[in-house]
């Protein structure tokens, strides 16, 4: 295939981002972080003292921010923000400014923009029932909120944050509910996606079940 969509959905640390990442390098595709987006408009709006509860006053700035992914950096108005955009206040306040219709209506437009006739792999909880419900292949991951908890707390280790294991089970748990029952885009599973539960694999028998399905029904 010249260019294709691979939409890879599913609730927050079931391993979407870590599995793209190496799926893209693999398979020689973009990969469009598309929750990296929004956890830039969200660090925004923490910076500047928005109320990110108030449509109207988040709607109001957004002419002021720009986005960018570039060399697997983040990019918030020219500032690169890789590192700010994965602590634990922005991971608390991301579904909140997520929810909000004109924030998705800019970012899903920049995504299909950048996605435009490449070979592409995207993650998140709506690209294959509202960013891209044509995507060639939908996968939708899963995972036990206990397994996700497990490996955030981890990921925080591993940047030095330290996090109460319960506090961050809470958190998933609470993000889980805000994204499959908000109006705009909610997290649900597209019909024709394939399931994948994680719970029990590894990080390379992840990949290796993706891989599969890739080659599977796009014959790379």
């Amino acid at each position: 295939m010249e260019n294709y969509i691979i939409a890879l959905d599913g609730p927050a640390g079931s391993g979407k981002s870590t599995i793209a990442k190496v799926i893209a390098k693999n398979f020689g595709l973009t990969y469009l972080d598309t929750g990296a987006m929004y956890r830039m408009v969200a660090l925004y709006m923490l910076q500047n003292n928005i109320n990110f509860f108030d449509e109207n006053a988040v709607e109001s700035v957004l002419d002021n921010i720009t986005v960018d992914i570039i060399d697997e950096k983040f990019i918030l108005n020219n500032e690169d923000v890789s590192i700010e955009i994965r602590t634990p206040e922005v991971t608390k306040i991301v579904s909140a400014v997520s929810a909000i219709k004109a924030v998705r209506i800019k970012l899903v437009d920049l995504q299909r923009y950048i996605s435009k006739g490449k070979k592409v792999i995207l993650d998140g909880r709506d690209i294959g029932t509202v960013v891209f419900p044509n995507a060639d292949l939908k996968v939708f991951l899963i995972a036990s909120a206990e397994e996700r908890a497990k490996r955030r707390v981890k990921d925080y280790l591993s940047r030095g944050i330290i996090e109460e294991f319960e506090t961050v089970l809470k958190d998933i748990l609470e993000r889980d509910n805000t994204d499959s029952t908000r109006k705009e885009s909610p997290l649900k599973k597209a019909e024709d996606a394939v399931e994948v539960d994680t719970s029990f694999m590894n990080i390379e028998e992840s990949i290796k079940a993706i891989s599969d399905l890739i080659q599977n029904k796009i014959g790379v």
